[in-house]
C-alpha cells in the first residue's frame, strides 16, 4: 500500500470484525482445555489420547496453513475467510454432538482444517487494510488484545459451561459466532487477491510441505506409544526431512511458488516465524499442563479452574494492548527481549509445582507473568514476519506465522507431555502416590517449556531485528525490506 493509496474509512469497523472471528478460533482452543477431564470421562477417552482432542486440531491446522495462505492471495482472502469460517462453525456443530473419541477427534481435525483457511486470511485482511506503520502496529495490538480475550473467556466459558449444562456447549457456543460474523463480513471487508499472477496452484508444493508437516508433527505426537529411537518414529522423522527437503528443492524451481524462499532471507521474516515457533511451543503445552494441574492435583472443578485463569487473561490483554505502542516507542527486539525473560521466569515459577501447592502461592504468580509474557513476545514477532512483505504476498505471509505457531504449539505440546508422562510413569511404577507422580511430572514438563523460553531470549538478543514502524514511512519500510533481503542472498 503506497502513501497514495486512500485510506478504507470503514477498517476499524472491519478489524473489529475480524477480530471477532480470531476471538472465535482462540477461545475455542482455550475452551477445549478446561473441558478435557469432563470430554475423557464422558466419551472413555484413554489418557494417553486425550490429548488428540488438542492434537488432532493442531495437525490439521499447522498443516494446512501454508496452503490456506497462498489460496487466500490468489482466490480471494475474504472469500476463503468465509468458506473457512462456514466450515469451521460447521465441525463445531458435530464436535458438539460427538458420541465417541473418533467422532470428536475428526470434528477437531475438521475444525482445523477450517482455521487453517480462516485465519491466514483473517491477517493478511488486516494487513492489507491497514498501511505499515503506527496504524498497522496499533491494529495488530488490538488483534491480539482481542485474541486475548477470547483466551480469557474461553477458560471461564468453559468452565462455566462444563459444570453447568455439559462439555458438548463447548462447541455449540462457536456456532451463533460464526454465524453472526458474515453478514458483517459481507458489508465492510472488501475482496482482495494477489493480481500479480495467474490463479494457479503449486501442487507439488502444497503436497510435499502439508505432507511433510503432517508427518513430522505426528512423529513427534506418537511418542506416547513408541519410543524415540523405535522404527517407526524414525521412519516418519526420515519421511518428514525428506519432504520437507524436496519442497526447498521444489520451490527453489518453481515459476509461482508456494512460499517465495526469497521471504527467508529477510531477516525480519526468518527470526519472526522462529519467534513464534517458540512462543507457540510455550503457550500450548503451558495452557495444557496447567488445566490438568489445576483439575487432577488441586481439585478444582471446571468452572474453578476457568476462573483460575481470569488473572491470565487480564495481564496478557494488558500486556497485548501495551504491545503495539511499546513497539512504536521502542522497537521491536526491546519488547520481545522482555516477553521472553518474562514468560521464562512464569514457567520456572511453574515448574516448582506440587502436590501440596496452592493456587495462589503456587501457581498465580506464574500465571500472571505469562499472560504478561506471551503477547510481549506474540506482537513484535507478528510485526517482524509481516513487515516488508509484498501486500499481493501478505496471504502467504500470514500463513507462515500462523503455521509456525501452531506446528511450534503442535511439536512442543506433544514432546512436553511426553516426557512429563514418562515421567510421572516412572514414579508411580517406583511406588510414588498418584499426586505426588502428576504434580512432578507436569513440573518436568513446565521446566521443558522453561528451556524453550530461554531459547527465545536467545533468539532475542542476537538474532531478532529492531524494528520501529512507527517512525518510518511507508517507503522507508520497503527500502529498508528490500535492503534487508539483498543483505541476505
Amino acid at each position: 500500500m503506497s502513501l497514495s493509496t486512500p485510506l478504507d474509512p470503514r477498517r476499524w469497523r472491519a478489524l473489529a470484525v475480524l477480530a471477532v472471528a480470531q476471538f472465535m478460533v482462540v477461545l475455542d482452543a482455550t475452551i477445549v482445555n478446561v473441558a478435557l477431564p469432563a470430554i475423557r470421562t464422558d466419551l472413555h477417552f484413554a489418557t494417553d489420547d486425550l490429548q488428540w482432542v488438542v492434537n488432532a486440531y493442531t495437525l490439521l491446522f499447522g498443516g494446512f496453513l501454508l496452503l490456506g495462505g497462498r489460496t487466500a492471495d490468489l482466490l480471494g482472502r475474504r472469500r476463503l475467510f468465509l468458506a473457512g469460517l462456514a466450515l469451521f462453525t460447521g465441525a463445531s456443530l458435530a464436535g458438539g454432538f460427538a458420541t465417541s473419541p473418533a467422532m470428536l477427534v475428526a470434528a477437531r481435525a475438521v475444525q482445523g482444517l477450517g482455521a487453517a483457511m480462516l485465519s491466514p486470511a483473517a491477517l493478511a485482511l488486516v494487513t492489507t487494510i491497514f498501511p505499515p506503520g503506527r496504524e498497522r502496529s496499533t491494529a495488530l495490538g488490538i488483534w491480539a488484545s482481542l485474541a486475548g480475550l477470547g483466551g480469557t473467556a474461553g477458560v471461564v466459558a468453559g468452565g462455566a459451561l462444563v459444570d453447568a449444562v455439559g462439555w458438548q456447549w463447548v462447541f455449540f457456543v462457536n456456532v451463533p459466532i460464526g454465524l453472526a460474523v458474515v453478514p458483517f463480513i459481507l458489508r465492510l471487508v472488501a475482496e482482495s487477491r494477489d493480481p500479480g499472477r495467474a490463479r494457479s496452484f503449486d501442487v507439488a508444493g502444497a503436497l510435499t510441505a502439508t505432507g511433510g508437516v503432517l508427518a513430522l508433527v505426528y512423529a513427534v505426537i506418537q511418542t506416547d506409544h513408541h519410543a524415540w529411537g523405535s522404527a517407526s518414529t524414525l521412519l516418519l522423522l526420515a519421511l518428514a526431512v525428506a519432504l520437507l527437503g524436496t519442497f526447498v528443492a521444489v520451490e527453489a524451481r518453481s515459476r509461482a511458488p508456494l512460499v517465495p524462499l526469497r521471504l527467508f532471507a529477510a531477516r525480519t521474516v526468518s527470526s519472526g516465524n522462529l519467534g513464534q515457533a517458540l512462543n507457540g511451543g510455550i503457550f500450548v503445552a503451558a495452557m495444557f499442563l496447567s488445566t490438568l494441574y489445576l483439575q487432577t492435583v488441586l481439585g478444582m472443578s471446571a468452572l474453578t479452574a476457568g476462573a483460575a485463569f481470569v488473572p491470565m487473561g487480564i495481564a496478557a490483554i494488558s500486556g497485548a494492548t501495551a504491545a503495539g505502542q511499546l513497539v512504536n516507542r521502542f522497537g521491536t527486539r526491546p519488547v520481545f527481549i522482555t516477553g521472553a525473560i518474562l514468560s521464562s521466569l512464569a514457567l520456572v515459577l511453574l515448574s516448582r509445582v506440587h502436590a501440596g501447592g496452592s493456587y495462589a502461592g503456587g501457581v498465580l504468580p506464574g500465571f500472571v507473568l505469562l499472560g504478561l509474557g506471551f503477547p510481549l513476545c506474540g506482537v513484535p514477532n507478528t510485526i517482524s514476519a509481516m513487515s516488508g512483505v509484498p501486500q499481493e504476498q501478505a496471504g502467504i505471509a500470514s500463513g507462515m506465522v500462523n503455521a509456525a505457531f501452531q506446528i511450534g504449539g503442535a511439536v512442543g505440546l506433544a514432546t512436553i507431555t511426553t516426557f512429563a508422562t514418562s515421567h510421572t510413569t516412572h514414579l508411580l511404577s517406583g511406588g510414588s502416590g498418584q499426586l505426588d507422580a502428576l504434580a512432578s511430572g507436569y513440573g518436568r514438563g513446565f521446566a521443558i517449556a522453561a528451556g524453550l523460553g530461554i531459547a527465545n531470549i536467545a533468539l532475542a538478543l542476537v538474532v531478532a531485528p529492531r524494528l520501529r514502524p512507527g517512525a518510518a514511512t511507508d517507503a522507508e519500510l520497503e527500502r529498508d525490506a528490500l535492503v534487508t533481503v539483498a543483505d541476505g542472498v
